[in-house]
């Protein structure tokens, strides 16, 4: 509902988008029209400096940024809701009902690793057009990017191992949990508990039962016998009471009952290196070595890789409250800063703020072997020489051009082959420096120096 109507307080369709932006982005607008300043600007989004435990972020979420700047539209009753405010003319109001984005944006594709300073993303429109993107840009780009960065972590932990999301009920409110999914289909996840998110976003649904469902049952036996039969190949929580005797009732179940199938035990508490060791033994002296041991409980990319170093028999692994909030680094400080205006460069002098002016471009260069070697932001228009520009323009003249958006499908695949080309330092799990080289190019050195 785009009513704007008391029922709808708690419903935020992307209707209603145009509002969902800081007061001072309108108030500028209003400046902008009453001064006639329409005259072309960029903005670039970036960030100044890495989070400490982190050597690189993956660029995600500004594709659905770039689609949904193209249908931003301020109905009738979002200008009548405006005007209740008493800080808008009617005039400048009747301007806002007919507004339409009508710039370009340029984009990494999504998946893309990310350095300090590189450009996520350029928009270049009529000031007020690119000035009004600001805060939902940012919003959107920030919260992907960082459960993408915190996922592919993980995957990068799990060494090869399924990674299940288990994150839903502890994310910060529902748009988070289901744009969650994308970042994390993006990452490589293998699947997740989130229905809504996994339908909307293509990621397979994964889960398997709650402590509640062994507990509303006065016999634990006779709750993997009964769950085993709605669910054949399903996989059974064995740690509600005492794991390793919960391991051996499954076992006993399945001599019991051939038919059964058992496809997995999940450990969810206690010791997980040494449980997963001691039901190895367990299911394999009985014959059950294709039944596998999924672990869960508080993991993070520290605590997997400490299991598998361990040698812990552990075949997949469900991660929920550590990836969904991104404990360790929720945010990054993310800019979204006027580089070009009517032509001229622009440029930011604050203390530690200082911005790389004019439109810009990433070029990345890869060593004999494939190998990333280093990164040059140059300008727009700037030639680097073996290097392979990755901005690329999602959309022009306002239209959004749809076979780049089809590049989202490749995402996740992106990620992959990124993460195999990448030098082994940027891929430690440690904090530590990127220790990636990046420079300016000719042309963009020389701009900055003369502004």
């Amino acid at each position: 509902m785009n009513d704007m109507t008391e029922k709808s307080a708690f419903h935020v369709d992307d209707g209603d988008l145009a509002l969902l932006t800081d007061l001072y982005q309108l108030t500028m607008l209003q400046a902008y029209w009453k001064e006639g300043m329409a005259e072309r600007a960029t903005f670039s989004l970036y960030f100044r400096k890495l989070p400490p435990t982190r050597r690189f972020m993956l660029a995600c979420g500004q594709q659905y940024a770039a689609e949904l700047a193209t249908r931003l539209r301020f109905s009738e009753a979002h200008r009548a809701r405006l005007a209740e405010t008493g800080t808008f003319d009617d005039a400048f109001l009747d301007w806002l009902g007919g507004f339409r984005f009508s710039g370009d944006i340029w984009t990494l594709p999504e998946g893309t690793p990310v350095f300090e300073n590189e450009p996520f993303m350029e928009v270049d429109a009529p000031i007020a057009e690119a000035q009004l993107l600001e805060s939902l840009v940012m919003n959107l780009v920030q919260l992907e990017t960082v459960l993408a960065s915190k996922a592919v972590r993980i995957v990068m932990a799990a060494r090869g191992r399924p990674v299940v999301d288990f994150g839903l009920r502890r994310m910060h409110g529902v748009d988070a949990a289901v744009r969650g999914v994308r970042a994390y289909r993006t990452a490589g996840l293998a699947g997740t508990s989130n229905v809504l998110g996994g339908l909307r976003h293509d990621l397979p649904l994964r889960g398997t039962m709650a402590h509640s469902y062994i507990l509303a049952h006065d016999n634990e036996r006779e709750a993997f016998r009964a769950f085993a039969r709605h669910y054949p190949g399903t996989t059974l929580l064995v740690d509600t009471h005492d794991t390793l005797a919960g391991v051996d009732k499954v076992i006993e179940l399945m001599a019991e009952e051939p038919e059964l199938r058992v496809a997995a035990i999940r450990l969810d508490s206690g010791d997980l290196g040494e449980l997963a060791h001691r039901s190895r033994e367990r299911l394999d002296a009985a014959g059950h070595t294709d039944v596998k041991i999924i672990a869960s409980s508080g993991l993070d990319e520290h605590k997997i890789a400490a299991l598998l170093d361990d040698n812990a028999p552990i075949d997949a692994f469900g991660v929920g409250t550590e990836m969904g909030v991104s404990a360790d680094a929720p945010v990054i400080d993310l800019s979204y800063k006027l580089v070009e205006y009517a032509g001229t460069p622009r440029v930011k002098h604050s203390t530690g703020k200082i911005n790389l002016p004019g439109r810009k471009q990433l070029y990345r260069r890869r060593d004999a072997a494939g190998r990333l070697a280093g990164d040059v932001i140059a300008r727009r228009d700037e030639t680097i020489e073996d290097a392979e520009p990755l901005l690329v323009p999602l959309v022009r003249q306002g239209r959004l051009d749809t076979a780049a958006m089809a590049l989202a499908s490749d995402a996740r695949e992106r990620v992959r082959r990124s993460l195999d080309a990448m030098p082994e330092t940027l891929k430690r799990l440690a904090s530590g420096q990127a220790d990636y080289p990046i420079e300016l190019g000719p042309e963009l050195a020389q701009l900055r120096s003369r502004t």
